[in-house]
């Protein structure tokens, strides 16, 4: 007999993207997707009937309301309605379509064939129940700056913290990275990512997905020190996992680091300083910005002046 499953709508401000798709993903819901719309974005996802009742739902649109009003946002608007169990896995992948980022990268749905030509590297995705499309804007900037770095870099080590559908780590290897150590204390982001390095047949030598966070990675590498961190979650998580970025960084290493509403940026700015990192640049889109990162270069006395200089 077949199941029912909820299919949850959320029309909001875009920039609550990410506080949703978290909710989302604390409530147990899967092959979750978004679709922009003028001004405002829909966050469709999908959960077993069995696991959730009705007043549930009510208490996480609650939630919702409450997390925009803490952002000053306007209050998204909540839908539930239950679909047959065949209908759930495929309803959200029709409004996820292949996207340009940058000018290298193509990031394309797996569920469609693979084009006959493109002049683009092709990253195949199935992003399952974890974070990470392409389509936020947070994902779009750390895309653009890990493109302008691994540009000219070779023999370079990465750190994804937080790795989510893999979307970021793939791209570092696609791009040319010798070597990526991903983690993620999700089990289910762990399992996405590791389908999606099959997807695009990177050999587990070369891309590493584990569970845990940095101090899972300082294990991965035997001690050794990473020479770039990728990391794009939300601010508050950034804020406590700075420190362990610090831990596994090697002198040169720099940093792109995202997931930062424009409100948070000085707050995140200032405790990287704290632990040694100079922000050599902020990228802004919408209402979401990036840190690009890299560790201070010049001690004099027990005072820490940074170099100066721009993201390259």
């Amino acid at each position: 007999m077949a199941h029912s499953w909820w299919e949850i709508s959320i029309l909001s401000d875009p920039a609550l993207e990410d506080i949703i798709f978290w909710r989302l993903e604390k409530f147990g819901f899967r092959g979750t997707s978004s679709e922009i719309k003028g001004n405002s974005q829909i966050v469709r996802a999908y959960l077993p009937q069995i696991q959730v009742q009705l007043l549930d739902l009510a208490a996480l649109s609650l939630w919702l309301r409450q997390d925009a009003l803490n952002m000053g946002l306007p209050i998204p608007i909540a839908q539930w309605h239950l679909i047959d169990e065949e209908d759930w896995a495929s309803s959200w992948k029709q409004y996820w379509q292949p996207q340009e980022i940058g000018d290298r990268l193509l990031v394309y749905p797996a569920w469609l064939p693979v084009p006959e030509s493109s002049d683009r590297l092709l990253l195949r995705l199935d992003p399952g129940a974890a974070f990470g499309t392409g389509t936020h804007p947070t994902t779009q900037l750390c895309l653009d700056g890990l493109e302008m770095r691994l540009g000219y870099e070779s023999d370079t080590v990465i750190a994804d913290i937080g790795c989510g559908s893999g979307i970021l780590s793939i791209a570092a290897v696609l791009l040319g990275a010798s070597k990526v150590y991903a983690v993620d204390v999700d089990p289910l982001a762990v399992r996405s990512a590791r389908s999606n390095r099959q997807l695009n047949q990177i050999s587990p030598e070369r891309l590493v997905v584990e569970r845990g966070s940095t101090d899972r990675i300082i294990k991965l590498t035997g001690g050794k020190l990473v020479d770039g961190i990728l990391c794009n979650i939300l601010a508050e998580v950034i804020m406590d996992l700075i420190p362990g970025m610090s831990a596994i960084a090697s002198p040169k290493c720099w940093g792109i680091i995202s997931g930062i509403l424009l409100e948070q940026a000085k707050p995140i700015a200032d405790t990287l300083e704290q632990h040694d990192w100079v922000v050599a640049t902020l990228w802004k889109r919408q209402d979401w910005c990036c840190f690009n990162i890299r560790r201070s270069s010049l001690r004099v006395g027990s005072k820490e002046w940074g170099m100066g200089g721009d993201y390259t």
